[in-house]
């Protein structure tokens, strides 16, 4: 019996959710973000080129803002490439890992959310990294929660939703996101409410200025059948596993998350070639006059092809929101 008086409602497995997997093996007491460095692991559009960098500076100017908050900023790429293209800037670092040693004394460090901001913030590859509920159908049809053995990745299925443990929002915001009424058994989604919430959270701090999530997604069209969890380990995918050796991933549903905020969503290819980042490559009469400036402004429409193309970094999803 419960302390209420109520019959105990038997566990269907002993295994936790993915959810809760997930986030001790990401950010428990000795999680992987708190460990680990991002960079050793995998690469993303900072570690690409500073274009990246450059372009968010150029989108803070323009929008007449000097402040610059890096949600999930790793060790603090993204917020030193700023301070070497734009020193006036204001830089904070928001990360669970403890203020890397060697940072530039110029940029702020905090664990925390700040309480208000008036400026650009951005998370980049941070979404993908916010636990969520997996949810599965089974083999009687019914739409049920998968739970995971953290040791050996085995999964296991859990109650349905609707059930009276599990929480209503996930049936409810699969219905309407992620809808898997009549679909085979086997067929899964990754429930993208954690997500919406967290990142509602980051933009009602924004008093003024931009918000900006990037990060590899989906929509409602091209939702992936059978889910999209990853794991990586220094620059290899390797098994998924939530023991906490590993990074765990997965897409995010970016209409759902633009929806919450009121953000548009765009591809980066599109926003970064109207911020000046283009993959042209320069005149060739350019290497005859000044080979060394040839030099250069290749490797610059490089590293912009590189952040823009089709099929790789250019894919990725930037949800905007803007706020006067």
């Amino acid at each position: 019996m419960t302390s209420l008086g109520m019959p105990a409602v038997p566990p269907p497995t002993p295994h936790p959710t993915w959810k809760q997997a997930w986030d001790a093996a990401l950010y428990g007491a000795d999680g992987f973000f708190r460990r680990e460095a991002p960079a050793a692991h995998f690469r993303t559009s900072v570690h690409a080129s500073p274009l990246f960098a450059r372009a968010l500076a150029t989108m803070t100017r323009e929008a007449g803002l000097d402040t610059v908050v890096d949600i999930g900023a790793g060790r603090g790429e993204l917020l030193t490439a700023l301070r070497a293209l734009d020193p006036g800037l204001d830089l904070l670092g928001v990360e669970v890992a403890a203020r890397p040693p060697g940072l530039d004394p110029a940029i702020a460090w905090t664990t925390a959310l700040p309480e208000a901001v008036e400026g650009l913030v951005v998370a980049n590859e941070w979404l993908d990294n916010i636990p969520c509920h997996v949810v599965e159908v089974a083999p009687d049809g019914r739409l049920v929660v998968v739970h995971v053995d953290p040791a050996t990745g085995q999964e296991t299925l859990g109650q349905p939703l609707g059930h009276s443990t599990v929480a209503p929002s996930l049936a409810a915001w699969v219905e309407r996101w992620w809808p898997l009424d009549a679909r085979e058994p086997g067929t899964r989604a990754e429930v993208g409410s954690t997500r919406d919430a967290a990142w509602a959270d980051v933009v009602a701090r924004v008093t003024r200025g931009i918000a900006v999530a990037v990060d590899y997604g989906h929509t409602a069209q091209h939702r992936p059948p059978f889910g999209s969890l990853r794991s990586y380990r220094r620059g290899q995918e390797v098994d998924v596993l939530p023991d906490g050796s590993r990074d765990v991933t997965a897409h995010v549903a970016v209409d759902a998350v633009a929806d919450r905020v009121g953000g548009v969503v765009r591809r980066q290819r599109d926003v970064l070639r109207e911020l000046g980042v283009s993959g042209e490559r320069p005149d060739l009469g350019l290497a005859t006059r000044d080979p060394a400036a040839y030099v250069r402004a290749l490797a610059g429409a490089t590293e912009a092809a590189e952040l823009t193309a089709e099929g790789g970094l250019g894919d990725f999803f930037w949800v905007v929101t803007v706020r006067d």
